[in-house]
């Protein structure tokens, strides 16, 4: 019995990885059971064990006569009852683009309100994101210097908690607080804006040992577009 719920779990695990490595795309059908007992040759119960588990976990969906769906790629999809506000443009029919803007690793000095978090190395990138080529977002994310940076070509379409993931970071909570602030010129002209006031929102991820893992500031034009959040009953 130890054997199969270990099998079980190890299996959910790796299908997880996969889904989030894309080698499952949204939307994409996983292999039948029959497929899958075949390929890590064990039975059929522990197959389904594996399935029900990453269901719990909201990665995929089961309809009897049709197969299982993937339905989502995101670590941390547990972590909240409310659809991101990203998640919401990005399903409208709005046409929304990324683009990064800087993507490099700083040195923090004792100095740095930065250094009590990650020390005195901290990765940085910027980004964008715009609705119908208006740039609406600013995002700018601080991760730990140890994180192993991706082609920045790539980053545009790739997931930061995916990215955080990848390198051994595993989120526990967020902490997310809410501001309004006044632009800045510089701010002004990245979000390419008239506006003189705007919403900020500072986040924290914090892992399982209450150390956070990223910090990020994003600031949202929202004479340009709403703000908003749906949450599930």
């Amino acid at each position: 019995m130890k054997r199969n719920r270990v099998l079980y779990l190890e299996i959910a695990d790796e299908l997880r990885e996969a889904i989030y490595a894309g080698v499952y795309p949204l939307n994409s059908m996983l292999p039948t059971e029959t497929e899958l007992e075949k390929k890590y040759q064990v039975s059929k119960i522990t197959i389904r064990k594996a399935i029900e588990l990453l269901a719990a976990d909201e990665y995929v969906e089961k309809k009897s006569g049709k197969g299982t769906t993937v339905i989502n790629n995101r670590p941390y999809n547990k972590l909240s009852r409310a659809a991101s506000f990203t998640d919401i443009l990005e399903r409208s029919d709005k046409n929304v683009e990324k683009k990064t803007l800087d993507f490099e690793t700083l040195k923090l000095t004792k100095d740095d309100s930065l250094f009590q978090y990650f020390g005195a190395k901290a990765l940085y990138l910027s980004r964008t994101y715009a609705i119908d080529q208006q740039p609406f977002i600013y995002i700018q994310h601080f991760l730990p210097g140890n994180v192993k940076k991706i082609d920045q070509k790539n980053f545009a379409d790739f997931s930061l908690y995916r990215l955080l993931h990848s390198n051994g970071f595993e989120i526990e909570r967020f902490k997310d607080s809410f501001s309004a602030i006044v632009l800045t010129e510089e701010q002004k002209k990245i979000l390419q804006t008239d506006s003189q006031i705007a919403l900020q929102r500072n986040r924290q991820s914090i892992d399982f040992d209450g150390k956070i893992v990223e910090y990020s500031l994003a600031i949202y034009d929202t004479t340009a577009y709403p703000y908003e959040i749906e949450y599930e009953t």
